[in-house]
């Protein structure tokens, strides 16, 4: 099959990612198939961004057929992000076309972030005779109006709206990573057509190290967070760890409350990552006098597996969010956890508690200092044993479940038109 693959933020591992196109690209090439990949020429999620020339830019990039958008820059979520929006949408719509006529592809997946991709993606469809499939990461417009309080009658989400019904009535088949959305879709044009469920998942060569040992720590972990770990575990204290943003919307600032409320001498909480809420989660610690507290900063996704394998408990957090609740979600980060074997605390009120589905951790109530509190300590009391079995059952769980092997033979079936065989 030629498939046509449309993301705004789609990037490569020169230029970073949004990770999800590039490994299903991979992946569908390894299988024989050949991919174009679409996307925006400036976006904020990629560590580099590719050099254009002119409005349309051919690049093959790690052996994936690039095509690049022109499109301005922007920071931040004011107007030039908007002009970014429409500029993107504008030009794939006008060179719909050209590539239809360039690639001729078999399939057309839209998976871009905002619904008005689906204009451009049904128009190379269209003029290739093509299969389309519409890929959906985030409901809009329902997360601006249950999260953001926007009026459903505001024009803009009016015009969100329209977009989406489009979007379903003209898809021949949806691939969602939020299991519980198909009522919804069915309710908004998708009718009988098929939902496809594939969520996240991991590259398992990315997880399989075998430097494990004091000079692969050494080279991956920074010195003076390496003497920390170690100290602490030569001092037989429980590492409790966080990778991510730092951010409130991750209930960051709970966790720490929460910690602090264990003041205990044998436990370290340390936070990898950064975030713009940063300082203000370290003027809490100040504030409340919490200690064996420690910010390691951002590290490069390729050192994180050696950060997971000396901290002894991991923690996932979300404020309460009826989306996540109503409609289930798809963290990277928790596959990440469960890779690297770890018991999890999921402060997560979710449609799909993956967690309690692998009994790879304890969930604890979202936005409540004392579940969290309680939660941290009935793993502390586990004992190492027990803690390793629950973290064996996460790894054993997405094994199974969420390699990209594993979830490129769901997505490939989408692209066949044949049934689906991962039940949501």
């Amino acid at each position: 099959m030629r498939i046509l693959f449309e993301n705004d933020h789609a990037g490569s591992r020169r230029y970073g990612m949004s990770h999800r196109i590039y490994q299903f690209a991979e992946a569908f090439i390894a299988r024989g198939h050949e991919v174009m990949i679409v996307g925006a020429s400036y976006s904020h999620v990629r560590r580099i961004n590719p050099e254009t020339h002119g409005l349309y830019t051919r690049e093959r990039v790690e052996g994936i057929e690039y095509r690049w958008l022109k499109t301005p820059r922007y920071s931040g979520n004011g107007v030039g992000r908007v002009i970014h929006m429409l500029t993107y949408r504008l030009l794939l719509w006008l060179y719909a076309g050209e590539l239809a006529r360039e690639f001729r592809p078999d399939v057309v997946i839209c998976a871009g972030v905002e619904t008005f991709d689906i204009y451009g993606c049904v128009r190379i469809a269209k003029k290739a005779k093509a299969r389309l499939i519409y890929e959906v990461r985030d409901l809009w417009p329902l997360t601006p109006i249950m999260l953001g309080d926007y009026s459903p009658k505001h024009p803009f989400i009016q015009m969100m709206q329209k977009a989406e019904n489009y979007a379903y009535r003209h898809a021949d088949a949806v691939v969602s990573l939020l299991p519980a959305a198909h009522e919804h879709m069915i309710e908004h044009g998708l009718g009988s057509k098929p939902f496809y469920f594939v969520p996240n998942g991991v590259v398992a060569a990315d997880w399989q190290i075998t430097d494990l040992g004091e000079e692969g720590l050494k080279k991956h972990v920074q010195d003076p967070h390496l003497d920390i770990l170690r100290n602490a575990h030569k001092e037989e204290k429980v590492v409790i760890g966080y990778v991510g943003t730092l951010n409130l919307a991750n209930d960051i600032d709970i966790l720490i409350h929460g910690f602090g409320r264990l003041n205990r001498n044998d436990v370290i909480l340390v936070l990898v990552g950064s975030g713009m809420e940063e300082e203000h989660l370290k003027s809490i610690i100040a504030r409340e006098n919490y200690f064996n507290i420690f910010f390691f900063g951002q590290q490069p996704k390729q050192d994180i597996p050696y950060y997971l394998s000396i901290i002894d408990i991991v923690y996932l957090g979300m404020k309460r969010s009826p989306l996540v609740s109503t409609f289930g979600m798809s963290p990277n980060k928790l596959f990440d956890y469960m890779m690297a074997a770890k018991p999890i605390v999921q402060a997560i009120d979710a449609a799909n508690n993956i967690v309690e589905i692998a009994n790879c951790g304890i969930y604890a109530e979202p936005d409540n200092v004392e579940a969290v509190c309680n939660a941290i300590q009935r793993l502390i009391d586990m004992g190492p044993e027990k803690r390793k079995e629950l973290g064996e059952n996460g790894r054993k769980y997405v094994l199974s479940h969420n390699t990209y092997d594993v979830l490129t033979d769901e997505y490939l079936r989408a692209l066949r038109g044949e049934p689906p065989s991962r039940e949501a």
